[in-house]
Order: structure tokens, then C-alpha cells, then sequence
């Protein structure tokens, strides 16, 4: 894995990535961010968005050996994989990004870019896709599939086989129950326990976890 990152996205979730990247022994270069803000990471620049990307490559030497992450979490799974877009247009790398007190089980496959954090699980056979976020405490039990930019919050919970399609939010500490899918761009609202299927573009609350609106 590079020693040397760049993150877009310059705000708490930049934190949380820059302390796994220094505790395996890198370091982030540089962040970019599509508005105006402030550096989330003491010492390191922030550059404006696609020019300020190109701008920044331009001075590096060896940029195909840089590592680029989306730092942007919530539901916005569709942002990271357009922000990953850029980053392999640009030719930079797009690794894995696992806690040193996470848990992933050898025969789990994690697609590109994807982000686990501390404490929690990825169990035997589970598959992500690209831009993934498993969040602290959060659990991806035996052989469950998620499709690109997908996010569990902290503490939340898959049970075996369960399927999640592109961009699903799971929020914190909901629990969803052993083979059931969730329809893309769904959204389970937090400590939500999830009983049944659930349709494509639907937010689900409560427990059992019913709709409240769908897109």
C-alpha cells in the first residue's frame, strides 16, 4: 500500500481516515474539497475541487504511486464513487482502508476504495463493492453482499446472507435480519430493526422498521 495519500473531503470523516493512514505509517498530502472550507487536518492544504486536483498533480513526481480516498460519509455513496472517478482518471491508486482493530476475515473481498474502521467486522465471505464504509462497531456478518458506496454507521448490524444494493445507508445500530434485501439508494433510519425486504429508494424507521417515504 502507498505511504502517501490524498483525501477528498476535508471534514470530520478526514479525520477519522487520517488516523488509520498514520497509524499504518502514511501520511496525507493533501485534501480537496468542492467547497470553500477550512483544513480539517492541521498542516495539510486544502485544494478546490477537479482543478485544484490537476493543479496539485502537476508538482508531484510519481503520482500513479499516491493513494486517493473519499472522505465524504453519510448516504453519499454516489459522491464517493464519482469522487473515485476522478481519482483513477487520474491515475492514482484506490486502496483498501482497514483499522488495525478491525476484524476482516481472509476470505471477505472488499472492492476499491472501501473504508473499515476500528472494532468493526467483516465475516467469512462477505462481498463489498467499491466505496464501501463499514463503520466503528458495525458488523457485516457471513456472506452478505453490498453493492457500490454502500455505508453501515456505527454499531449498525447485517445478519447472515443479507444483500444490499448501490448506495444503501445503513444508520447507526440498526440491525437487519438474515437474508433480506434492500433495494438501492434505501435508506434504514437509526436502531431500526429490519423484518422485511425493502423496496429500492424507501426509508425505513422504528422496530420493526416500517416506511416512511420512498423516492
Amino acid at each position: 500500500m502507498s505511504e502517501r495519500f490524498v483525501l477528498w473531503g476535508s471534514a470530520g470523516h478526514a479525520k477519522v481516515l487520517a488516523d488509520i493512514i498514520v497509524a499504518q505509517g502514511g501520511r496525507v498530502l493533501a485534501l480537496f474539497d468542492n467547497r470553500d472550507v477550512p483544513s480539517a487536518l492541521p498542516g495539510v492544504p486544502v485544494y478546490r475541487g477537479e482543478a485544484g486536483l490537476r493543479l496539485w498533480l502537476a508538482t508531484q513526481d510519481r503520482p500513479e504511486s499516491i493513494a486517493g480516498l473519499a472522505a465524504v460519509g453519510g448516504g453519499q455513496g454516489r459522491d464517493r464513487l464519482v469522487i473515485q472517478a476522478l481519482f483513477r482518471k487520474a491515475g492514482l491508486m484506490l486502496p483498501v482502508l482497514i483499522h488495525p482493530a478491525a476484524v476482516v476475515s481472509p476470505s471477505a473481498l472488499l472492492g476499491a476504495g472501501s473504508q473499515v474502521m476500528a472494532l468493526a467486522n467483516v465475516a467469512v465471505d462477505a462481498r463489498l463493492g467499491e466505496a464501501c464504509i463499514v463503520n466503528h462497531c458495525a458488523s457485516v456478518d457471513h456472506e452478505c453482499l453490498l453493492g457500490d458506496g454502500d455505508h453501515l454507521a456505527p454499531g449498525a448490524t447485517l445478519c447472515g446472507c443479507v444483500h444490499l444494493a448501490d448506495n444503501v445507508f445503513i444508520g447507526a445500530g440498526a440491525v437487519v435480519l438474515p437474508r433480506l434485501r434492500i433495494g438501492a439508494d434505501a435508506v434504514v433510519g437509526a436502531g431500526a430493526v429490519v423484518t422485511r425486504d425493502v423496496p429500492a429508494g424507501t426509508t425505513v424507521v422504528g422496530n420493526p422498521a416500517r416506511p416512511i417515504s420512498s423516492r
